[in-house]
């Protein structure tokens, strides 16, 4: 199911698609596009209601933030932030590229899917794992644990390297598993500088006319990425299970535990209170002040 856009009508430029949180609008520039980020916020496939007041505007700039700081590893999608005042802060100007159909994962610590599925067979998208791990343990080393990207309202699965290779070719499914994985170490040195324990995050690519792989959609967001505070994740280790994340988990623990929604039914879940909505909100600006050292 395609989301009805927000924007349409203020921005008055061709709809290219709407996402589950992002809305494309068609520029006349053809190589380029117009990318908004919408306060929608999703979880298990579905977009929830209401959305979270400010949420598009810190994910635009966290992405920019961590764009200005990987661009000596990686060139990213961003051609311009200025942008239509209607969506001023939430959007940039980016390029028209083919997008690589495979959500690149880094895990260096083993928790949400990948602790279901450790759990089960002792591996994690085919990546063979010691015994004897808990939730939230840091893993001997990072791994790449790649998924296909669904669309909205369709479940992403997580699958092997060689499905991958399968899919987009052995040359480029390597380019984007070595990519991934610079990604992940540079930007979990940055966070551990900031107090901050990067668990996992999810990164997109898209290719250029010239073959040049690109950084695109967003970045190291908490909508991308589970963020730890670091003495909340020591803590942990001795006490079980793993600290409350800069993300939406909040809002699945709710759903599973408070809402009354059945997940496994057909009807869509329940909208949100007002207090989860405040404290989301808070999440998601707490970790834009702890990365950029800068408040909301």
């Amino acid at each position: 199911m395609t989301e009805r856009p927000v924007f349409a009508d203020s921005l008055g430029l061709p709809l290219v698609h709407a996402g589950k949180i992002r809305e494309l609008y068609a520029l006349p520039d053809p190589d380029t596009l117009l990318m908004v980020a919408t306060d929608r916020i999703s979880a298990f496939d579905h977009v929830l209601r209401p959305g979270v007041p400010d949420k598009g505007a810190i994910l635009t700039q966290l992405s920019q933030w961590w764009f200005d700081r990987l661009a000596d590893l990686v060139p990213n999608h961003v051609v311009s932030t200025e942008v239509p005042g209607a969506v001023a802060g939430r959007a940039v100007i980016c390029e028209r590229l083919e997008m690589i159909g495979v959500e690149c994962v880094a895990r260096g610590y083993l928790t949400g899917s990948g602790w279901a599925e450790y759990q089960r067979d002792r591996t994690v998208c085919g990546v063979a794992l010691p015994d004897g791990l808990s939730d939230g343990d840091e893993l001997p080393e990072p791994i790449f644990t790649p998924a296909t990207k669904a669309a909205v309202g369709e479940h992403d699965e997580n699958v092997d390297f060689a499905t991958v290779e399968a899919t987009i070719g052995a040359r480029r499914a390597a380019a984007i598993r070595d990519l991934t994985m610079r990604i992940y170490a540079h930007a979990r040195d940055i966070a551990a500088q900031r107090g901050l324990v990067l668990a996992d995050t999810k990164l997109e690519f898209g290719v250029r006319r010239d073959g040049t792989i690109v950084l695109a959609d967003e970045v190291l967001t908490p909508d991308s990425s589970r963020f730890w505070d670091a003495e909340a994740w020591r803590a942990s280790r001795a006490e079980g299970g793993v600290p409350e994340a800069f993300d939406k988990q909040y809002v699945r623990n709710w759903l599973l535990t408070e809402s009354g929604w059945d997940r496994a039914a057909d009807a869509p879940p329940p909208p949100l209170p007002d207090a989860v909505v405040d404290h989301t909100r808070a999440r998601y600006a707490d970790a834009y002040r702890r990365l950029t050292g800068e408040a909301w």
